[in-house]
């Protein structure tokens, strides 16, 4: 039997000529990744230990991102914690205030990730460089700490779905609506520890940015990683992005799934995730009037320039309205500064919105936008569990940059038809 893209790239980092799902496998590892939150409990692990120097200074990077800029006493004491160990480390990739970004839209930007790389990162979303071409995944701080320290990780080699694309997607229409359509259809334990493979023509009409928030949300249908087929646009951004050698890898023909969807990408409609699961979905045309207290348009899923651009095509010349807050988050400090040179951040504070320092801020309820009891958001970000943006009593839609951005316009849940 052959081997998916996933199969591939762990047989080869663990010295394997073929693996099969389900077999246990150590695998040398590419990059760690750690943020401001997990990092202090993995260096803690650490160590223990003894005064062990890390595997390799250059495949560790540590991005204070969830409450930084620091919100509180906690916040600051939590990234010093963690400086300190870099320094004394020598780690090469910390990124802070003023070189940082949201981790993973900051980890592509800076080359880091690659086609056919195994990546770990204390982080969930972790999947997200998936798009790449490579195998990543979210693990715990306690791997995290034995992956800085022996450049190895132990895995369950995962069972995979296949998704093929067909078809041209109409202009409403983005990767974010995409992967909830699919949450919406396989559940958020659909994929549960599996392998989703992104396959089909219908790859061309789906930018890079597309990529990364698809391969991003992986998780909240289960899923161990998301993973998309390597083609011409996927290496034209590592030839942007990076010096570093990759390697791509391709599916058997005889790769085995344990299901296969196809998916009619030109038949797909703006969607909506309601409160309080991914996969609790709505057509925007199925959507009742549900007036809105704040819109969020950023973050690791939807924080990448073409988001920027779609937000502003739709606010430009418009006002956000009144009672409604509008906080955007550029994804990392050069997407701030190409929005700014394009006048982005210009037509969005215009328009009534606020444009935040790049952070993770609002999407865990960490600060810069915390929602108050009975009151809604529509978010760009990839979770709505109770309590997620603040108090258990508050609500979160999830969609994409194009209806966050109607809905700031109206107030209430929107079409991005009905406000161009």
């Amino acid at each position: 039997m052959g081997m998916t893209m996933t199969q591939k790239i762990l047989a080869k980092h663990a010295g394997l000529k073929e693996v099969k799902a389900g077999q246990l496998i150590e695998a040398d590892l590419d990059l760690v990744l750690g943020n401001d939150i997990t990092t202090p409990v993995a260096v803690n692990e650490y160590k223990k230990f003894g005064d062990k120097e890390v595997f390799n200074k250059s495949k560790i990077a540590i991005v204070p991102d969830h409450f930084t800029p620091n919100k509180d006493i906690k916040a600051a004491e939590q990234c010093k914690y963690i400086r300190e160990f870099a320094n004394e480390k020598g780690i090469e990739n910390f990124f802070e205030i003023g070189e940082m970004g949201i981790e993973h839209c900051l980890i592509p930007e800076k080359g880091l990730a690659v086609a056919g790389d195994v990546v770990i990162g204390a982080d969930s979303h972790t999947c997200t460089y998936g798009a790449l071409g490579a195998f990543s995944t979210g693990i715990g701080s306690t791997d995290m700490a034995s992956g800085m320290a022996t450049g190895k990780c132990w895995f369950k080699v995962p069972r995979a779905l296949k998704f093929v694309l067909k078809n041209k997607p109409a202009k409403w229409v983005s990767g974010k609506d995409i992967i909830l359509h699919i949450i919406g259809e396989i559940g958020v334990d659909g994929a549960l520890y599996k392998s989703m493979e992104f396959f089909g023509d219908g790859l061309d009409y789906l930018s890079m940015d597309d990529r990364f928030t698809m391969a991003n949300m992986a998780i909240e249908a289960g899923g161990k990683n998301g993973i998309f087929k390597v083609d011409d646009k996927t290496i034209e951004y590592l030839k942007e992005h990076t010096k570093r050698e990759w390697t791509v890898y391709e599916a058997d023909n005889d790769a085995e799934y344990d299901e296969v969807y196809e998916i009619d990408l030109s038949k797909l409609k703006p969607t909506v995730a309601f409160p309080h699961l991914p996969d609790n979905t709505k057509t925007i045309d199925k959507i009742p009037e549900i007036m809105i207290d704040q819109v969020v348009i950023g973050s690791c899923t939807n924080g990448r320039m073409s988001d920027l651009r779609v937000a502003r095509d739709i606010l430009k010349d418009k006002k956000v309205k009144k009672g409604v807050r509008c906080i955007v988050f550029p994804g990392t400090q050069k997407i701030y500064l190409q929005a700014i040179k394009e006048g982005i951040v210009e037509d969005l504070v215009k328009a009534g919105a606020v444009v935040s320092t790049p952070t993770c801020g609002p999407c865990l309820g960490g600060h810069m936008g915390i929602l108050a009891k009975g009151e809604r958001a529509v978010s760009t970000t990839n979770r709505n569990f109770v309590g997620r943006m603040g108090h258990v009593e508050s609500e979160v839609y999830l969609a994409s940059p194009a209806v966050a951005a109607a809905s700031a316009i109206a107030g209430k849940i929107e079409n991005p038809e009905n406000v161009v």
